[in-house]
């Protein structure tokens, strides 16, 4: 019998975590930056783009423009131009500008720290908060849940749902919160070095016995990889 089927759900997944962190003990957030302001252009430019591909844009982009007060001064067209290789260009660098300019006109030129803030900035929904809040603040509101953490959260039986928000829910009621975000981190190295989306390293993997999807891949166990995690439009999703 696997472990799995021995321990409930909350203690499998703070088994999961204390395995992750042992694991992982140097994972830290994969997007270079400076200030909160820069992780937060980052991370909107992350969504539904690689970190690697994001890390080689910015350099130039905040060479150019630093900071909030440069960036909702900025010339939209050269933004987009600089951020056109990480897809969805137009919407991004429009939120960008849109987010600066509330950051300086709303928040005296800060980012806020509250998360009810944070969703008033255009491009801005949880997964975004989140990631700002926990790096840049050490403040965890919530678990951000990407691809990686919402496909291992559902192969791992620690989430019956594919929606982000209600993932979310699942993951900040088996969880310490000091860990949340440290979990999705983690989580994220995981996912990207063995529990890939096709062809999961599971006879690789260290949480295989805790996992009810170990082995069984040929099954409907993971969810599709073709989704919006994050928007690139102006609307935020609703706060949990």
């Amino acid at each position: 019998m696997s472990t799995s089927r021995k321990l409930s759900t909350k203690q499998r997944a703070i088994e999961i975590l204390l395995r992750l962190k042992q694991h992982y003990p140097d994972a830290t957030c994969s997007l270079n930056y400076e200030t909160p302001v820069q992780l937060l252009v980052a991370t909107i430019l992350s969504a539904q783009c690689t970190d690697d591909r994001v890390n080689l844009v910015t350099p130039e982009l905040f060479r150019r423009f630093p900071d909030a007060a440069s960036l909702a001064g900025a010339d939209l067209a050269e933004i987009e131009a600089l951020v056109k290789s990480t897809g969805f260009y137009r919407n991004k660098a429009k939120n960008i500008q849109g987010a600066c300019r509330m950051i300086m006109e709303e928040f005296g030129g800060e980012i806020p720290q509250l998360m009810e803030n944070l969703l008033k900035l255009p491009g801005v929904a949880r997964k975004t908060a989140n990631v700002v809040l926990a790096n840049a603040f050490g403040i965890n509101m919530g678990v951000t849940v990407d691809t990686h953490v919402k496909r291992l959260s559902y192969r791992l039986g620690l989430t019956q749902h594919t929606d982000p928000i209600r993932i979310e829910r699942d993951l900040m009621k088996l969880l310490p919160q000091p860990d949340w975000e440290n979990w999705s981190i983690r989580l994220i190295y995981h996912g990207r070095a063995v529990c890939k989306a096709r062809n999961p390293l599971c006879d690789r993997c260290f949480l295989a016995d805790l996992c009810p999807s170990a082995n069984l891949v040929q099954k409907p166990l993971a969810t599709p990889e073709v989704e919006v995690l994050e928007p690139v439009t102006l609307e935020t999703e609703a706060a949990l």
